[in-house]
């Protein structure tokens, strides 16, 4: 049995653990750089960008991850620059940035984890880093989960917490988070970063299938604008100190508060898209497979033409059949349904139009779904969160660098 209860502390929440958040520089005036630190050595575990365009903090977490074998002391994290796509003087920054976050924590290179967020192609100043580092480590402490996710924000227009007290039989931990991410969200891992902490005791290998498991359904399953970036990842650290211990009787129980972290952090991502206005839940059923379902679910997350019709507003069922009909997945129109909320405007061959003021008096909520059944009869169901597609987003974006 358990008793799950949202609580407060972000990353925090779980004991163990001690955070900084400073200005470094990075950014002209504002906290740029913050500092996750396990009291002991912590097992670890990370989801990380597949895009072939890969950061250089994320080759170096890589080789960590590996040659730790998932044990971690500390996480450093700097904003305002991806230090992606800077060549042989990027992958020296980034290492640098981890030995100075060993030299700083007191513990061995490969038990530091690190990330960068903000614009491709720009140099990272390790300097300012170091500076910024010496004065975080001064600072840790058990109250600063706020300030390190205002840290890691890029255009993010505020910081994404959340934690969770899981109850089991075998006694109560807690699992908490922060993310950051507003655009260039199509996690394929996993500009998304995420952070996660637990009190519970779990072994690294354990800790990592969780992870992947959750990821899969919850950031996997979110989408902004459909791009993946150079630096997505996800980590997840277990200190143990609450004297649980996950074992396979325990892990389902594990995973689902996991699960009920990351979705959360998840669907705020896409609620804080970057001139998003309306959180949608993109159900798909009746395919022939998850996968099948799954693939439709993001064509349809993604497509401009049911996002910008969302926005203004308009059920306009036939953009959601067109997509799901080339998605690359089987679809037999004839069988298939169209669902705006609870109302469903075509199904069998036949339309609905005198249900569609309904459907758009629904549409005017911040928070909407849509659900295309494929019509092939299948297993297959699946859930893709994205938002609505606003002439701010434009303006975002092409102001970005300026």
């Amino acid at each position: 049995m358990t008793d799950n209860a949202p609580i407060g502390g972000g990353i925090l929440a779980a004991a163990g653990f001690r955070s900084a958040a400073v200005k470094c520089g990075i950014k002209a005036d504002a906290l740029d750089l913050a500092l996750l630190v396990s009291d002991a050595p912590a097992s670890v575990a990370a989801v990380l960008t597949t895009s072939k365009a890969v950061a250089a903090p994320v080759i170096v977490c890589r080789d960590h991850l590996a040659q730790s074998g998932g044990i971690g002391r500390a996480i450093v994290v700097n904003s305002g620059c991806a230090n992606a796509c800077t060549g042989q003087t990027g992958m020296a920054a980034a290492r640098e940035m981890a030995t100075v976050t060993a030299r700083s924590v007191g513990c061995s290179l490969e038990q530091v984890l690190i990330a960068s967020t903000g614009v491709i192609g720009l140099h990272l100043d390790v300097d300012k880093v170091a500076r910024g580092l010496e004065r975080a480590v001064g600072m840790l402490g058990r109250d600063a989960s706020r300030a390190a996710a205002e840290a890691i924000m890029t255009t993010d227009l505020s910081p994404k917490e959340a934690a969770l007290r899981v109850r089991s039989s075998a006694g109560v931990f807690a699992i908490g988070g922060m993310v950051k991410g507003a655009g260039m969200i199509e996690p394929m891992m996993a500009t998304m970063l995420g952070f996660l902490t637990t009190d519970a005791a779990i072994a690294p290998a354990l800790l990592q299938r969780a992870l992947a498991e959750v990821t899969d359904d919850t950031f996997n399953a979110i989408t902004v604008d459909g791009e993946c970036s150079t630096n997505d990842s996800v980590f997840l650290m277990a200190s143990g100190t609450s004297g649980v211990t996950i074992d396979d009787d325990l892990y389902p129980h594990f995973v689902a508060g996991l699960r009920e972290v990351c979705g959360t952090l998840a669907r705020n991502i896409v609620r804080g898209g970057e001139g998003a206005t309306k959180l949608v839940s993109v159900n798909v059923s009746g395919g022939r497979t998850q996968d099948e379902a799954k693939r439709a679910a993001h064509a349809i997350a993604n497509s401009p033409l049911v996002k910008t019709a969302l926005h203004g507003g308009d059920p306009n069922w036939g953009r959601l059949v067109a997509v799901a009909g080339r998605a690359g997945v089987d679809f037999d129109l004839s069988h298939s349904r169209v669902q705006i909320g609870t109302t469903v405007l075509f199904e069998n061959d036949t339309m609905h139009a005198d249900r569609e003021p309904q459907a758009a008096e629904h549409l005017k909520g911040k928070e909407v779904s849509v659900g295309v059944d494929l019509g092939v009869g299948g297993p297959g169901e699946a859930t893709v969160w994205t938002c609505d597609l606003s002439s701010e987003y434009v303006h975002i974006n092409a102001d970005y660098r300026s």
